[in-house]
C-alpha cells in the first residue's frame, strides 16, 4: 500500500477516536470554560459567552454530565468554572463528584453567566472571557472540540493560531478503495490501543443503556417490540448507549468525527456481527477500524457540525463494516455504502437530546438494509437521486448537500429551537 495512504489512514484513526465524558458540545463548552478559569487563575465572578448556532443547538436540550441533570450552555460552562479539569479535554468533567453537583447549582445561580449566538460565521465557535475583579482571561474554540485559536490573560495573547478551515475546504487524501486495501493488509499494530479502547468504553456505555432507564428507552424498547435477532440487537444496542449518553450518563465513549453518538454507531452494530459470525478479534478490529474510517471520510466534506444528521455516515461505515465480516470486498463494501446514504441522506439534525437514539436506530436500519439489498442483487445507480456512478462522486454530493445545500435548513432549524 502506498505509505501515504496509509500514514493518513493511522492518524485519522489516532487524532479521531479519543474518549469523551458527555456529549460533546456541552463537553467542548465545560473544557473551554476550564480553561478560561486555569489561565485567569481564579474562579471567575462573570463570564461572557458566544457560541455559534449550532452549539446552541448540541447544548440545548441535551444533559450535562455529573451536574445532577442540568442542561444549557450556561451551565456546561459553570460546571467547567466550578469543577472542571482543562488538562482532561475531553474528559473534563470526569472526576467531579455527587457532592459537587448542587455547588455546580449554586454557583451558576449567583454567578453572571451572559450567552448570545457568535456572529463570526463559523459553524463551531466558543468564546468564553471570565471576569475575576480586575482581572480577564479569553478562551476561543473553533473548528473542532478542542481545537483552542485564541487564549488571553489580561489582554496578553498567550495563543493565537489559524482558525480551523471550513468543511469541503480542504483535501481528503482518502477513498473507499484505500481504506478496505489499509485494513485488509494493514497489521493494524499502531491502531489496536485506540480500537480496543472503543470497544471496551462504547460496549459499556450500550450495556448500561440495556440495564437501566435512561431518557426514552429507545434501545430497551427495540428488543422488547422487535425481537432479539442480530438485525434488531444492532440497532438496540447502538440506541441504547446514546439513550444513557444523551441522558447524562457519566461512562465515556470513544468518539469519532467528534461525536460520541457517531463513535457508538460506527462501533456497536459491527461488534454485535461480530458476536453473532463468531468473527476472530483480528476480525473485529479490522471491521472496526474500516467502519470508523469510512465515517471519517463520509464526514471529511460535511464538517463536524451541520443540519445533516451524523449518525447517517456513521450507519453506513458501520454497513460497510459488516460487510466486511461477511468476506465483501471493495466493490461489495462501496455498493453498500452507496446504498445506505442514498437511503437516508436527508434526516436532520436538530441537535443533540433523547431522540438521537432513535435517529441511530433509523441509521444503523439504512446501512443493513443497504448491506442486504446489495448481498440480493440489488443496488441504486448513478441518477438515481443524489447518487452518481462511483463512491467517491456520491460521498461527494454528500458533502456538497451537506455543508451547502443545507445552509438555510440548519439555519431555520436554529431558528425554530431557539424560538
Amino acid at each position: 500500500m502506498d505509505e501515504t495512504l496509509r500514514r493518513a489512514c493511522i492518524e485519522r484513526l489516532k487524532e479521531e477516536l479519543v474518549p469523551a465524558m458527555g456529549c460533546t458540545e456541552p463537553i467542548a463548552v465545560a473544557y473551554a470554560a476550564a480553561l478560561a478559569k486555569k489561565t485567569l487563575g481564579a474562579l471567575p465572578e462573570r463570564a461572557e459567552i458566544a457560541v455559534s448556532g449550532n452549539i446552541l443547538k448540541n447544548v440545548k436540550s441535551v444533559i450535562v454530565p455529573h451536574t445532577g441533570g442540568l442542561r444549557g450552555v450556561e451551565n456546561a460552562a459553570a460546571a467547567g468554572f466550578l469543577a472542571g479539569e482543562a488538562d482532561r479535554e475531553l474528559e473534563v468533567l470526569s472526576s467531579v463528584r455527587e457532592e459537587q453537583y448542587p455547588l455546580i447549582a449554586q454557583y451558576r445561580e449567583r454567578t453572571p453567566i451572559f450567552v448570545k449566538e457568535a456572529e463570526s460565521g463559523c459553524v463551531f465557535d466558543i468564546g468564553i472571557r471570565a471576569f475575576e475583579g480586575t482581572h480577564a482571561a479569553f478562551v476561543r474554540i473553533t473548528g473542532h472540540h478542542t481545537n483552542v485559536v485564541r487564549l488571553e490573560k489580561d489582554g496578553e495573547v498567550l495563543v493565537n493560531r489559524t482558525e480551523s478551515k471550513e468543511a469541503g475546504t480542504e483535501t481528503d487524501p482518502l477513498t473507499v478503495r484505500a481504506i478496505v486495501e489499509f485494513v485488509e493488509t494493514d497489521s493494524l499494530a499502531e491502531v489496536k490501543e485506540e480500537l480496543e479502547r472503543q470497544i471496551e468504553y462504547n460496549t459499556a456505555i450500550c450495556d448500561e443503556g440495556l440495564k437501566n432507564d435512561w431518557g426514552a428507552r429507545v434501545g430497551k424498547t427495540l428488543l422488547k417490540a422487535f425481537g432479539d435477532s442480530i438485525h434488531n440487537r444492532a440497532k438496540a444496542w447502538a440506541a441504547a448507549g446514546s439513550d444513557a449518553r444523551m441522558n447524562g450518563c457519566p461512562l465515556p465513549v470513544v468518539v469519532v468525527s467528534g461525536s460520541g453518538n457517531q463513535g457508538i454507531t460506527a462501533s456497536i452494530p459491527v461488534i454485535a456481527y461480530a458476536r453473532q459470525l463468531n468473527a476472530s478479534h483480528e476480525q473485529l478490529l479490522r471491521a472496526l477500524a474500516l467502519s470508523d474510517l469510512i465515517t471519517i471520510h463520509l464526514k471529511s466534506g460535511i464538517g463536524r457540525l451541520s443540519a445533516y444528521c451524523g449518525a447517517v455516515s456513521a450507519g453506513a461505515g458501520a454497513a460497510a463494516g459488516i460487510c466486511l465480516l461477511h468476506g465483501g470486498g471493495v466493490d461489495e463494501i462501496s455498493h453498500t455504502v452507496v446504498n445506505a446514504i442514498a437511503i437516508d441522506s436527508g434526516m436532520v439534525c436538530d441537535g443533540a437530546k433523547s431522540s438521537c437514539a432513535a435517529k441511530i436506530a433509523c441509521a444503523v436500519e439504512a446501512g443493513l438494509i443497504g448491506f442486504e439489498l446489495y448481498r440480493a442483487g440489488g443496488q441504486f445507480y448513478g441518477g438515481d437521486g443524489i447518487v452518481s456512478k462511483g463512491v467517491e462522486n456520491t460521498i461527494r454530493n454528500v458533502g456538497e448537500l451537506a455543508s451547502r445545500g443545507m445552509r438555510e435548513t440548519d439555519e431555520e432549524i436554529i431558528r425554530l429551537m431557539l424560538k
